[in-house]
């Protein structure tokens, strides 16, 4: 990757107005340097390739594809949303693919997270490059490169958007937010009427909840992993707690404990709630939630999440323990 640096002079993005101008830069820029070429996209539905994608439409329109894999370990509604936003809301040219099957299958018996990670972020490629070598006179890449990715890299962005791209796929690039940082993408992604839901969407890592569904993954805790998820979810936003905390989630563990359902022994998974504030995701301190709340959130899961038996809450900041699990 070419190192690109940010201009002195650029100001911060922080309003509507500058995003516009940014916008109306970007768009004739991408125009000049696509002409009448196609464009690739692999859309995952976080903050960047959303925010690209939305910007690329507004510029070139049906010249975009945009190719969403859902490998089966989002988070509950994210692909749904991906296709009601784009391929419904956007009219985008949208190629939506189910591998669920071919991840989970891949994913079955093993344990080891380093291991999980590789096995997902392989696939991932695979799935992509049959998508685009069905694709006919594709010219350019579009990528969600950002600012503090250059910094941070010597050329290693690849695999975070695409999963490192096959090298007999030759493209070239083109990165529209990789002078912004990520508040300034954000701002952009309002600007250009993508739903606050999803210009505010916490980090996510690429394997998904796969590297929270921790241990061997199997599709009945995977399935209970999500719904208490969205338990989590739901109640920090409706608690006011959603853009206080930099990243929450539930992590549930392979093991079981006994419980008691309905007057009789039940075993069930723990759900472990993760609730960490961060500025550079270096360190990160443990978000004070409220007794009541984590109690209520305790008997939502604990009552509608078949599977689940207990919740637990990590208070560990970082270090020492990581912000993920695995």
């Amino acid at each position: 990757m070419e190192k690109f640096v940010r201009p002195e002079t650029m100001a911060r993005i922080t309003t509507q107005e500058l995003a516009d101008a940014f916008i109306a830069e970007q768009v004739a820029e991408i125009r000049a340097q696509v002409g009448d070429k196609k464009v690739l996209l692999a859309l995952s539905g976080g903050v960047d390739s959303s925010v690209v994608a939305a910007l690329l439409i507004k510029a070139i329109g049906k010249q975009l594809v945009c190719v969403h894999v859902n490998h089966g370990l989002m988070r509950k509604g994210e692909s749904e949303q991906v296709i009601e936003v784009f391929g419904k809301e956007l009219d985008a040219n949208l190629i939506y693919v189910d591998a669920t099957d071919r991840f989970l299958d891949l994913l079955a018996g093993v344990a080891e997270p380093e291991k999980k990670r590789k096995i997902i972020g392989a696939e991932f490629i695979k799935v992509f490059d049959e998508e685009a070598s069905k694709l006919e006179g594709i010219s350019f890449l579009a990528q969600g490169t950002i600012y503090p990715d250059i910094l941070e890299s010597d050329g290693v962005k690849a695999h975070h958007n695409v999963g490192g791209l096959p090298e007999d796929m030759e493209f070239s690039l083109v990165e529209p937010v990789k002078l912004l940082y990520k508040d300034e993408v954000r701002v952009v992604g309002e600007a250009l009427g993508l739903p606050h839901a999803m210009v505010y969407r916490q980090p996510f890592p690429g394997p998904g909840l796969g590297v929270r569904c921790l241990g061997a993954i199997t599709r009945d805790r995977l399935h209970a992993l999500r719904e208490a998820d969205a338990i989590l979810r739901e109640e920090f936003d409706k608690n006011g707690l959603a853009g206080k905390v930099w990243q929450y989630f539930i992590a549930v563990p392979d093991f079981k404990s006994v419980g008691v359902r309905d007057g009789k022994r039940y075993e069930g998974w723990p759900a472990i709630i993760r609730a960490v504030n961060t500025t550079d995701a270096m360190s990160a301190t443990i978000e004070e939630i409220p007794y009541a709340l984590l109690h209520h959130i305790t008997d939502r899961i604990t009552h509608e999440v078949e599977g689940i038996n207990r919740v637990l809450l990590d208070l560990t900041p970082k270090p020492i323990g990581t912000i993920e699990w695995e």
